[in-house]
Parts: structure tokens; sequence; C-alpha cells
């Protein structure tokens, strides 16, 4: 049997040091997040903006989501009506219409003027400042459309349920943002604190006040 020098072993302390210098985040794993958004009546409010800033950063590189940076012209509304895009993003108008539409919008985050464009027709804009900006057409009055330019990849809006389910975030402190065009506080924006523990599924409800909206 050949001899194997004991120089060649790694020592038994030695191996659980290694062990144990695996950060316990990595080793448990990412947490997910549930949002659950009401009015203090109890009912859901559906498409609010929902971010996540976790204390210790996260995901680097480009912000990719699963839903393509469109909103459409159909039946005279904005489809969807609220659209999350990563900031510097250039979004898709096409309109499915049979009649023309233009798109503008006064919004800090962006200014837009998009003249008159007609059937199977597409714009594009870019959208480079993280922010809200509420959209609307020249001829049709009651269109109203929502873009949330944002600076996190943990990001989504709430379901019919008023419910959106955030993962792959790292453990540890972290911000949660709410953002909906009728929300009524002075920044249009709800702020809360939040422990997120590695590996782990923590739920979040959180009552906010609407303002009607015209």
């Amino acid at each position: 049997m050949p001899h194997i020098r004991s120089s060649a072993l790694l020592p038994f302390s030695a191996l659980i040091g290694a062990l144990l210098v695996i950060p316990t985040s990595q080793a448990a794993g990412p947490a997910t997040l549930t949002v659950t958004v009401k009015q203090a009546n109890g009912m859901p409010v559906r498409d609010t903006v929902v971010m996540v800033y976790p204390k210790a950063g996260g995901a680097s590189g480009p912000i990719r989501f699963g839903w393509k940076n469109e909103m459409a012209q159909s039946n005279i509304a904005f489809t969807p009506g609220t659209l999350i895009v990563p900031a510097g993003s250039a979004v898709r108008f096409p309109n499915l219409d049979k009649v023309r539409h233009s798109i503008y919008s006064f919004s800090k985050a962006a200014k837009v003027d998009i003249q008159l464009y007609g059937r199977d027709e597409t714009r594009t804009h870019t959208f480079s400042v993280p922010g809200s900006v509420s959209l609307g057409c020249k001829i049709h009055d009651q269109m109203r459309g929502y873009i949330r330019v944002v600076d996190t990849p943990y990001a989504a809006k709430t379901d019919q349920n008023g419910q959106v389910k955030i993962a792959q975030l790292p453990g540890g402190a972290a911000t949660v943002r709410l953002w909906h065009p009728a929300l009524r506080t002075r920044t249009g924006e709800h702020e809360e604190a939040v422990t997120l523990a590695a590996g782990q599924a923590v739920a979040r409800s959180i009552t906010v006040a609407l303002r009607p909206v015209k």
C-alpha cells in the first residue's frame, strides 16, 4: 500500500474552520417576501408597485424582468395600465386600435411628447430616470397609463388580491417601497423597514389610504 504523507492531508481543525467561513446567508439560500396591500376596509389594492431595497445590496448587472418593456394602446386604453421598467429602458408603444393616438407626459421623471400615429404603428421612448410617469392621450382624455421606472431588480406589482411575491432576495435588513397612482401620502409613496431571514419566506401586510383617481 502506498504511503500517504501526512503533510498532504488537511487537518480536521482546518477543515472545520474552512466550513465555518461560508456566510450563513449563502448557506441558507435567498429569502422570499410576500407583500399584501389593502385598504383600511380590507379591500385589496391591485397594481401597486412593490420595490425592495436590501441594505446589503443584491443582484448585480443589468436589471431584467420577465415581461416586455411594452405598453400597447388597445380598446382606447393603455395596456397594461401600469408597467414596471428598469431605468434606461426603451419602451415600445404599439397602436392596436383603429383610431390614431398620441402619448404625452409632464411627469418629473420623464417628459413625453409623441405625436399622433395610426394602427399597427409603434413609437418608442427611453425612460432614464427612476420615478413614476403618468401617460395620457391628447385625443382621448379617458386614457391613463402609468410607468414606474425602477433602479432595483426586486420589483413587481400586486395582483387582483393585492398580493405580490418577490423571491431571490438577500437576507438582512431591507426597505420596502410602495407606489400607486392613488396613494394618499405626501411623497406619493409608502416605505417600511423589513428584516429578511435568509432561506425563509417572510410575509408583510400593509394598509394604505387611496385618493379618488380622476
